[in-house]
């Protein structure tokens, strides 16, 4: 029987809202769930950010991803297993060692999202030729930032209201994990029957032992021309985003005195959840548009400034500490438009670095890069922002893009790809 023909706008988008639903609560909403509950900045960064590490060390495993099974059949059990993973998050709120307990079962969830991942970004490439992906990276862009904003924005507002009602924190962020876990299973059971089944997708056809296969994989890798410029670009370019990211939270929530902007749960869910999603949909959907339209080589230079130049505005809040919602949602809609439309040509680059062979097992090698390069500077960031304050933090956060700029020059790209 001939196979069911789907448009990607079946699948792209819950694949990639899928993928960034248990990074985001792993990286993020757990970040917001130990702010409400007591910690300290230094604490929740320093902790929060190891839990980067099954990113940073999936290519270790992804030639195994490629060897056994389909891309499809890692991504559907991978699902199911994360639901299962952020129900058991639920359980532990109300334990007497809830810091240590939470972080174990974050620490498991993140190795299953992580390897998901690698089947997830192995199976759209697979299942898209290149002008597809080109044309739908700008989707799944959006779709993945959508997953952030849902964790940063209508979680948060929901953990909220619900800690308003119960007066208990922990309640309320079990509530929110277990309902999580219920949404998880249902995507999982939506793509066992949506995702399409690509003739490429196959299990990787051996020429060798497994380990030898292993090897030779990642030393085509480290082969490709121009490695070192690679590893460079992956390692630098979000070197002052990714410590900004991990103190906008804990910013829009510390009391004014303490330098934050004394925003409420409800009050953070509304300028990331409500504002923040169209800016996010309009900015990732155009930088996948434009990268269509014009290839990766023009657009590249526009984009590193559209992403980075836009965290100026946290230098604005942090010295004017403005009470009005609007301004902040009007912030932070044009860090999230400028997020949206820059990142794309990150994604892009890193599907431009795995062309060819084993382009499932180079994508996660790429992403374990950019994990690394995300984790490393986030670790330190707390103890940066309790050192300096929100207002030198911001500035130094600034400044730390100025090698995103310097890499964005060495790197030599193909004017003609992901152009239409």
């Amino acid at each position: 029987m001939k196979a069911v023909q789907r448009s990607p706008w079946w699948w792209v988008p819950t694949l990639y809202f899928g993928q960034g639903i248990p990074y985001f609560a792993v990286l993020n909403l757990s970040l917001v769930m130990y702010k409400n509950t007591g910690f300290s900045n230094a604490d929740i960064a320093f902790y929060t950010s190891w839990l980067y590490l099954p990113w940073v060390i999936k290519p270790l495993w992804a030639p195994i991803v490629e060897m056994f099974g389909t891309k499809r059949q890692w991504t559907v059990v991978l699902q199911g297993l994360t639901g299962v993973a952020l129900a058991l998050v639920a359980f532990t709120t109300h334990l007497p060692a809830f810091f240590q307990m939470s972080l174990a079962v974050l620490w498991l969830m993140a190795f299953s999202s992580a390897t998901h991942d690698i089947a997830a970004d192995g199976f759209y490439m697979l299942a898209l030729g290149q002008k597809e992906q080109a044309a739908y990276v700008g989707v799944r862009s959006t779709f993945y930032r959508l997953a952030n904003i849902t964790g940063q924005g209508a979680l948060v507002a929901l953990a909220g209201i619900l800690i308003t009602r119960t007066g208990d924190p922990r309640t309320a962020w079990s509530i929110v994990f277990g309902l999580l876990g219920v949404v998880f299973a249902l995507l999982c059971a939506y793509h066992f029957f949506m995702l399409p089944r690509p003739a490429a997708d196959t299990r990787a056809r051996l020429k060798g032992n497994p380990f030898t296969e292993f090897l030779l994989t990642f030393a085509a890798f480290f082969r490709k021309k121009g490695i070192v410029t690679i590893l460079g670009f992956l390692l630098l370019f979000r070197l002052g985003e990714s410590q900004l990211l991990k103190m906008v939270v804990p910013f829009l929530l510390d009391p004014v005195a303490e330098g934050g902007l004394g925003l409420d749960n409800t009050q953070v869910g509304f300028v990331y959840g409500t504002v923040g999603i169209i800016a996010l949909t309009v900015g990732g959907l155009l930088g996948g548009l434009a990268i269509a339209r014009f290839g990766l080589k023009r657009c590249l230079w526009p984009m590193a400034f559209i992403l980075h130049v836009p965290g100026l505005v946290f230098v604005y809040l942090s010295q004017v500490q403005p009470d009005s919602i609007g301004l902040i949602a009007v912030a932070m809609a044009i860090e999230q438009f400028g997020y949206g439309f820059g990142f794309a040509s990150y994604l892009m680059y890193m599907i431009m670095v795995c062309e060819g062979e084993h382009k499932t097992a180079h994508y996660a090698i790429c992403t374990g890069f950019m994990a690394l390069g995300m984790m490393v500077p986030q670790m330190a960031s707390g103890w940066l922002q309790e050192l300096m304050g929100y207002q030198h933090f911001f500035i130094w956060a600034s400044l730390a893009t100025i090698p995103a700029f310097a890499m964005t020059a060495l790197v030599k790209i193909d004017p003609e790809f992901g152009r239409n």
